[in-house]
Order: structure tokens, then C-alpha cells, then sequence
């Protein structure tokens, strides 16, 4: 078993944006903790891509990450969850604590929202992976899951933000019958917490609608806390790195935190 430090960095990695809504809960929980974020922009979103595809993107990045001496690599997406979870956990073995976004929601909902009516929106890929719909049957708690994909979000988040042009984007979306009469909704992708007050409007507040990111950020600090890899104080520092350089992302980063952040190309596919 390999023995790590306190003072390694978080790993965390998306195909975008997206991740940033799950890094943010992560520094806001984790002050002291150093921070290294891989955006796979030139990819992005992961939701239309193939399995295989994803699997690859995803052990590249990881060691990548490794590299870098992380203790702990966050999967920040869901696609990315969904397709090659397993197969990082096994490529990265004990070189590093790997954690995903799922995992901490499943137990969530188990202790929150059981005998409740869900609903579930995410990309192509992580509705069709029917990884949540498994994992909340095994529950057994009298949990209906209603899934939706929401294909053509991720991207749009990306363009616009939560400007109201996603508005009209949403009513063709949340309009759809499976998603109707809901107790709960989850974001079920690391972009959709960035709309969740347009979300919420269109519902009129009746539903729940969850955002995971503070969920897995309490998770993530759990587990550090029981392998006593809490970095004990100091501010942490934060990396940003993207595989290739888009303006949208530039921007993201200035609106998830308040001060100023170096983007850095890391031409990881060259």
C-alpha cells in the first residue's frame, strides 16, 4: 500500500465547465486543501461520446493526475461516472483514493428520499447507463426513478451560461411527461447546477431540485478525514488545466471564484 501525504493535491476532472460546480464545493468545505483541475475541452461534453471512448479520456487523465501526486482523483463528471468509474478505480489501484459523483448521491437519497417519486436528468450516456436506476433498485426503499435525457444541455451551458436563452431549452425538456409530478429532481450532471434557479422557476419551487456538488464535497471530506489525509491548515492552491483553450471556460473559472485564476493548456492528446 502506498503511503501518502496530507499535503497532496485533489485531482478533479471533467470534460468541462461542469466540474468546476463540483471543485467549488470542494475548496468551500476544503479550504486547505491544494486543488488540481483537468478540463477535457477538447472533448467536451462526454455525454455524446462512446463508452470506449470515455474510458480512454478517462485513464489518460487519470495518470495524468497521477503524475501530478494526487492523493485522491475525483471523477467529476457523470458520463465519465458511468463509463469508466470501475476501470479507474483498477488503473489507479492504491496509488490514489478515486471517487466519484454517484456513489455519495445513492446514499443520499437512501437516507433523504426514500418511498419517493424521483426524477433524474443527465446526458445521453448516463441515462442509457442505467447505473443510478441499478444502484437505487438495490436500495430497496420503495423508490420510483423517472430519467430523462437531457442531451443538448451540457453543451449549451457551456455557450451561455444561465442566460435565458437555456429557458426555452428547459420547457422542451422538463415539459416531457416522464417528469412529471415529482418530488425530486437530480442534476445529474456537473453542468446542470449552474441552471439550477432557471430549474427551479419552471417548477415554481414544488419540487426539490438537488445539486450534488456540496453532497460528494461532504463525502470527499469524510473519506480524507477517516484516512487522516486532511491537509491540517495553510491555504490551498489551485491549478487549472484544459486541453485545449476556450474562452468559456476562461470565463467559468472567473464566475466559480472570486479571484483570479491561470488557465493552463495541458496538450494531453498531442
Amino acid at each position: 500500500m502506498i503511503k501518502h501525504s496530507a499535503t497532496q493535491p485533489i485531482g478533479i476532472f471533467d470534460s468541462g465547465i461542469g466540474g468546476l460546480t463540483v471543485t467549488r464545493a470542494i475548496v468551500n468545505q476544503l479550504p486547505s486543501e491544494n486543488i488540481i483541475y483537468f478540463g477535457d475541452t477538447t472533448h467536451l461534453p462526454y455525454g455524446d461520446k462512446s463508452t470506449s471512448a470515455i474510458q480512454a479520456y478517462s485513464v489518460k487523465i487519470a495518470d495524468m493526475l497521477l503524475q501530478q501526486q494526487c492523493k485522491l482523483i475525483v471523477i467529476a463528471c457523470y458520463s465519465a461516472t458511468s463509463a469508466a468509474y470501475e476501470l479507474v478505480k483498477e488503473y489507479v489501484a492504491d496509488k490514489a483514493i478515486v471517487m466519484d459523483v454517484i456513489d455519495p448521491m445513492i446514499h443520499y437519497i437512501q437516507t433523504h428520499h426514500a418511498h419517493h417519486r424521483i426524477g433524474l436528468i443527465g446526458t445521453r450516456q448516463t441515462v442509457n447507463s442505467n447505473v443510478y436506476k441499478k444502484k437505487i433498485d438495490k436500495l430497496n426503499c420503495d423508490i420510483q426513478l423517472n430519467s430523462l435525457a437531457t442531451n443538448l444541455l451540457a453543451a449549451a451551458i457551456e455557450e451561455f451560461g444561465n442566460k435565458k436563452v437555456i429557458d426555452s431549452l428547459l420547457e422542451e425538456y422538463l415539459s416531457h411527461s416522464t417528469l412529471k409530478d415529482l418530488d425530486v429532481l437530480i442534476l445529474a450532471c456537473t453542468h446542470y447546477p449552474i441552471i439550477k434557479e432557471n430549474i427551479e422557476r419552471y417548477f415554481k419551487n414544488k419540487t426539490k431540485v438537488i445539486d450534488p456538488s456540496d453532497i460528494v464535497a461532504q463525502a470527499i471530506k469524510s473519506r480524507l478525514a477517516k484516512d487522516h489525509l486532511l491537509n491540517p491548515d495553510g491555504v490551498g492552491s489551485k491549478h487549472f488545466y484544459v486541453s485545449d483553450y476556450t474562452e468559456s471556460f476562461s470565463a467559468g473559472t472567473k464566475t466559480f471564484f472570486a479571484e483570479d485564476i491561470n488557465l493552463e493548456h495541458y496538450p494531453l492528446w498531442d
